[in-house]
């Protein structure tokens, strides 16, 4: 399987703990305290919250990946860079919780680019947990600038330029509380294993954890300039080498605790509109290359990051239809260098359920 082509294998475990031993007597007391708690964790108050009715479910899903890195140094430039977004489309297979699905990026069929990425969602009522890694490909290109020179030249013809010079990647999990979980319904308006048919709200608390590394190369990026607009005053390496920035370099934890709220609108019968803010403070260990050679670390930076999600659903039981996405918000300062980034995904889908349950 060609990861450069499908770009990633979307897997979406939407997992709102089933009554898979509905129905069966646990003898032993073990089995039986465990299965109370499972119980306990998919309990709703079914005036406001639907249960799924059906056992499996076929899904066609377009994904549309985005991102975008806004990086600056010591002598106060900045550039933001973007990729063409991925265009990305197959189809799913659910069995209660369970959805497994395939996706074929038609954005790269043909290209060699490097870009990777495995997005994880899971949902339950009380729970969930976002999983994600990120590497970046060479195929990055210029959306704005800003080279802080004398001249206030026009860069304008350097907007959509090409630019190689970027390395990124990012790993990590978001985990979640859902404090009204019997009536505000998570997976209703992101994995469809239920209906929500009363408007509710929920306090959000979590936890996360990333693990980014990032070069920049600004010699690459001042070759990039001066090609297209010629020797700019004020714009040469000789003042990266004094700043000591020729190649930025960052490789850092970030340890963060959460808080939100997220709403399901019910407006209309069978239709949800949801959407769910959360901020975090970020506890930042940053590892330079020179604090690495010496096995010296330092613990100095905290940051607010964010997750956002939006949904519209439409969900009779037996067909459903809709669209969700989530974009999370990156924050990394410095005095020699820092970075905000912005990573997500727009998905449009259309399934059914069927199989219905005894």
């Amino acid at each position: 399987m060609d990861i450069r082509k499908l770009s990633a294998i979307t897997i979406f475990l939407c997992f709102s703990i089933p009554s898979f031993a509905g129905g069966y007597h646990l003898k032993n007391r073990f089995l039986d305290k465990l299965y109370s708690i499972a119980k306990d964790f998919s309990r709703i108050d079914t005036d406001y919250i639907e249960p799924q009715k059906y056992n499996y479910a076929v899904m066609l899903q377009n994904t549309n990946t985005y991102e975008i890195y806004r990086v600056a140094n010591s002598l106060h430039q900045s550039v933001d860079l973007a990729p063409d977004p991925s265009y990305k489309i197959g189809p799913y297979f659910g069995w209660r919780w369970i959805f497994l699905g395939y996706t074929l990026d038609v954005t790269h069929l043909s290209s060699r680019n490097k870009r990777k990425g495995i997005d994880l969602s899971l949902y339950s009522n009380q729970l969930g947990i976002d999983l994600f890694y990120r590497t970046t490909g060479d195929d990055y290109h210029i959306r704005k600038i800003d080279l802080n020179d004398n001249q206030k030249i026009d860069v304008s013809s350097l907007k959509g330029v090409n630019f190689a010079g970027l390395h990124a990647d990012i790993r990590g999990f978001n985990l979640y509380y859902i404090t009204n979980h019997k009536k505000f319904s998570y997976p209703a308006a992101f994995s469809q294993s239920t209906c929500q048919i009363k408007s509710a709200g929920s306090p959000i608390l979590g936890i996360g954890y990333t693990h980014q590394k990032l070069s920049m190369d600004w010699e690459a990026l001042y070759d990039v300039v001066t090609n297209h607009l010629g020797p700019v005053e004020g714009l040469d390496k000789a003042r990266l080498d004094s700043a000591g920035i020729s190649v930025s370099r960052v490789k850092y934890d970030n340890y963060s605790v959460m808080g939100g709220y997220g709403y399901n609108w019910v407006f209309a019968r069978h239709w949800l509109f949801d959407i769910s803010l959360s901020a975090s403070l970020a506890y930042l260990h940053t590892i330079s290359e020179a604090e690495k050679q010496q096995n010296f670390f330092r613990f100095n930076k905290f940051t607010i990051d964010g997750i956002a999600r939006f949904g519209v659903v439409y969900n009779n039981s037996k067909w459903f239809a809709g669209m969700s996405s989530i974009f999370h918000t990156y924050n990394y300062h410095e005095r020699e260098f820092s970075t905000n980034s912005v990573f997500g995904s727009v998905n449009f889908y259309i399934g059914f359920n069927f199989g219905k349950k005894k």
